[in-house]
């Protein structure tokens, strides 16, 4: 059975760490996968434990940032052991050794670009790095069509990127515990009539305060809604502030990272997502999942999940009114809120499975033992590998979540 090796940095158990695992059970028959972690000090033991709790390989490197050179040996260690088929590589630290590991022991390297950020300096600096692995990479995968068209004019051949979107697994919100309604309600010491809710790392590509702002316009027309966001980062005491200088102590709470956040999200009325950049967020995949529909920027990949009108809303990134204008209008009408959703879920249930995702990287891995190893190939896709997730392309982005 071929062995694909997962080389990630993770921080947490979050979206792409849940894409990684739906993979692996989704191929199990045809093809074993072990998971390979840098330590991120000791950050990435929760995902390390999942994957093994879920009876599969899973170790953490021991050498990390600063001492790289340690970790390639290492690395390059673990992975003649393993003698994987594939390697899989997950944000820019992985793709950097990765590829050098890989072409040293001749197995082919494929990149699964996310999306890039431009955090800060630091962050842009390691990002300008990864264009150039990628540019080297047998293959790239992009989560998006958005963020294919970005790796693309960013140097990478055509030839060797694919678009194969993530998936979600529908049945996590199939039948949701009516309690998650009563935990959400909880959190307020007022309980609101509607619940709004948003969730990811607090950082700047985000747009959380273009959410506080919408979230203060809303409130002045109708004081029973509430807004709960679900997630830490680096802006939480900036947010924090800003909550409170627009008065919205008590209505707009930040309870941190949640564990739990599957059995509530079902029960939140509308969820939000203000980002200035995104691969294909897995949140708005889990929301449709759970039937509630979203109001979001038309930003990275997100317009190819929400189709305006019909399943949510889009609006201008930045836009802080328009953004409260669709929020109120969603909650304005309740059967057409209701439809929204149910249209979300027909749609992730049709075109985002792990079943699809799984026979796209199938194909992707038999263009790859076609060719010589570790020599890319031209990979000529069918109009039906197009309609299941797998396409030829121009360009996209690469989320990155490492600290290197």
């Amino acid at each position: 059975m071929p062995t694909i090796a997962q080389l990630t940095a993770s921080l947490f158990v979050g979206g792409p760490e849940r894409q990684m695992l739906g993979l692996a059970r989704a191929l199990a028959h045809e093809y074993s996968t072990v998971f390979i972690s840098f330590a991120e000090k000791g950050r990435c033991l929760p995902f390390i434990e999942e994957a093994q709790r879920q009876g599969f390989r899973a170790q953490a490197l021991r050498y990390d940032t600063p001492r790289l050179l340690a970790a390639r040996r290492e690395l390059k260690s673990v992975l003649r052991d393993l003698q994987p088929d594939y390697i899989c590589c997950h944000g820019y630290k992985s793709d950097l050794l990765g590829l050098s590991v890989g072409r040293s022991l001749g197995i082919p390297v494929i990149a699964v670009s996310h999306g890039w950020t431009a955090q800060d300096f630091k962050v842009r600096l390691y990002e300008k790095l990864d264009r150039l692995c990628l540019r080297r990479m047998d293959r790239v995968v992009c989560v998006s069509q958005k963020q294919a068209d970005r790796v693309i004019a960013s140097g990478t051949p055509r030839e060797r990127v694919a678009v194969i979107r993530d998936a979600v697994q529908a049945g996590r919100f199939e039948k949701p515990d009516p309690s998650g309604r009563q935990k959400l309600q909880s959190l307020f010491a007022e309980v609101p009539g509607k619940i709004i809710g948003a969730a990811g790392r607090l950082s700047p590509e985000k747009g959380f305060r273009n959410l506080i702002k919408a979230a203060a316009i809303v409130s002045r027309k109708d004081t029973g809604l509430g807004f709960v966001l679900f997630g830490d980062g680096p802006l939480r005491e900036g947010l924090c502030e800003q909550i409170r200088e627009r008065g919205l102590q008590g209505r707009f709470l930040m309870p941190g990272h949640r564990t739990d956040l599957d059995s509530l999200l079902p029960f939140l009325d509308l969820l939000v997502l203000p980002s200035y950049t995104e691969g294909l967020p897995n949140i708005i995949l889990e929301a449709f999942a759970a039937s509630v529909p979203v109001v979001a920027t038309a930003v990275g990949g997100t317009p190819e999940i929400v189709d305006d009108g019909v399943n949510g809303f889009l609006v201008p990134a930045g836009d802080a009114t328009a953004l409260a204008d669709r929020i109120a209008t969603t909650l304005g009408n309740e059967t057409q809120r209701r439809e929204m959703g149910l249209r979300g879920k027909l749609k992730v249930a049709t075109d985002f499975t792990f079943v699809g995702q799984s026979r796209s990287y199938q194909e992707l891995f038999a263009s790859l033992s076609q060719s010589e190893r570790g020599q890319p190939q031209d990979t000529r896709i069918s109009k039906g590998e197009t309609d299941r997730g797998l396409v030829r392309s121009t360009a996209a982005p690469l989320q990155s979540r490492e600290s290197v």
